[in-house]
């Protein structure tokens, strides 16, 4: 027995061993980063941001312990003509640090001087404008509030229900007690101008006598009051004060247009990419701000004068969605041209790269990335009103049946009265009720000869 207990202990104590020895043995790398929001920022003697949380977690996938320290002088790292490189690049190159996390641009030049692993991040350029001048009115955006398949419909209601007044006015012996001597006064050009009257509220007479024809005229004028004022609200929401002010909506746009000012950040990427590039449009975009010498020194002098009104900024997308975030009054436009990836550099031909390469692509593959993206660049912006969506059929589907089921009624009621009158007039002229019924529908929807016929016997009265 006290050999079994021995020879657990030695085993536990063995282990121990083994796991301290494991992690004596872990690397501890020396990391340098840059101070950049929201990759990289103080908190108290703590750095925190999206780069400290995605080293934290290929950490703990490679199982390594760092050191991080910001950059001696503050730059991300640049080649002089002597071919030295300074800030974080340069830093790595001269072996006084690991590794360096920050939003580094993978590049050609870059690539040659130290390693960089598969980008965690891509990015572009694009454009960062103010809300209001990012839009334009167009000829029919009085129609935006409905959606085309809401206007179909009304355009259905409104036929539905002049064809249902026109057919009640007919049946009803209490809206048409004589059709033998007397005009219907509901034809049905005069139940489309009713209708629509109706709908504008300006009314149109005469009105309806029967009960059949009020029931359908009230229901109709219930849809209308609805519909306009959803109309009007909608309206009113999806129309800026300023939206008549020129659009942009690309790069293509914004170098066709003379009314805005753009400029982007001096000596930056961006702007060697519009300098070196053979695109004619992009040509056009960098000699004018090297004309106007529209340059900013800094990206929160961009973000300021587009704020100001009557400025795009041009810069990094990825940037620029971080200051949309933080800004509600701007908008950064679609088109995003030179795409680019944010990389972790370190010496050249170290093998821990393919392992981060691979950390990285597994983050990405697991939704880690995304999640990051969405937790430092959330929006505390509130849904803009002035952008309401059209409304769409469904959202007035009950005004929709509501007027179906008023129109039904109507012309129940109609087919209602117009058999008690048959059947009391069966009694009376001692026919049968089919015949009477039959004689009533002959006599009530025959219109066009009848009504020639009235208009002639008018016309030879008048000359008499």
């Amino acid at each position: 027995m006290k050999v079994l207990l021995g020879v657990i202990v030695c085993t536990m104590v063995l282990l121990l061993s083994l796991r301290s020895c494991a992690a004596a043995m872990r690397p501890d790398l020396t990391i340098t980063t840059i101070k950049q929001d929201p990759y990289t920022m103080s908190k108290g003697s703590q750095m925190e941001g999206y780069c400290m949380d995605l080293l934290s977690e290929l950490a703990k996938k490679l199982d390594f312990k760092y050191n991080v320290h910001l950059v001696k002088d503050g730059s991300y790292g640049r080649q002089d003509e002597s071919g030295a490189w300074n800030g974080m690049i340069g830093e790595v190159v001269r072996k006084e640090a690991d590794l360096a996390i920050a939003p580094l641009t993978l590049t050609a030049a870059r690539e040659k001087a130290v390693g960089m692993t598969k980008p965690f991040m891509q990015t572009g350029i694009s454009i960062l404008l103010r809300k209001d001048i990012s839009e334009e009115a167009g000829i029919f955006d009085f129609l935006t509030p409905f959606s085309v398949e809401t206007w179909v419909g009304i355009l259905a209601a409104y036929l539905g229900t002049a064809i249902s007044i026109c057919v009640v006015a007919r049946l009803s012996p209490c809206e048409w007690s004589q059709p033998q001597t007397e005009e219907n006064s509901f034809t049905f050009s005069h139940s489309l101008w009713y209708t629509a009257g109706a709908l504008t509220l300006q009314g149109a007479g005469p009105h309806p006598k029967a009960l059949s024809g009020r029931i359908i005229c009230c229901t109709w004028w219930l849809f209308g009051l609805v519909l306009l004022a959803c109309y009007f609200s909608n309206l009113s929401t999806s129309q800026g004060s300023d939206s008549n002010q020129l659009m942009v909506k690309g790069f293509e746009d914004l170098a066709n247009q003379q009314g805005i000012e753009y400029g982007t950040l001096s000596g930056s990427s961006t702007l060697a990419f519009f300098k070196n590039s053979n695109n004619p449009t992009y040509r056009r975009i960098y000699e004018h701000m090297e004309r106007a010498k529209s340059f900013v020194s800094s990206m929160d002098e961009g973000v300021r004068r587009a704020k100001e009104g009557n400025f795009a900024f041009i810069g990094e997308s990825v940037s620029l969605d971080l200051v949309v975030a933080r800004h509600c009054e701007l908008v950064r436009v679609h088109e995003v041209i030179g795409m680019r990836g944010y990389s972790i550099a370190g010496t050249l031909g170290s093998p821990m790269l393919k392992n981060l390469s691979v950390a990285i692509l597994e983050l990405s593959e697991a939704g880690e990335l995304a999640y990051l993206r969405s937790k430092w660049w959330a929006s505390s912006c509130m849904a803009d009103p002035a952008k309401a969506s059209p409304l769409q059929p469904h959202s007035l589907k009950g005004m929709f049946l509501v007027l179906a089921l008023g129109l039904g009624l109507g012309v129940l009621l109609a087919v209602l009265e117009l058999t008690t009158k048959s059947r009391s007039n069966a009694g009376e002229q001692r026919k049968s009720y089919c015949t009477v019924l039959s004689d009533e529908l002959s006599q009530r929807l025959r219109t066009t000869t009848t009504n020639n016929k009235r208009s002639q016997e008018t016309a030879d009265k008048d000359k008499a």
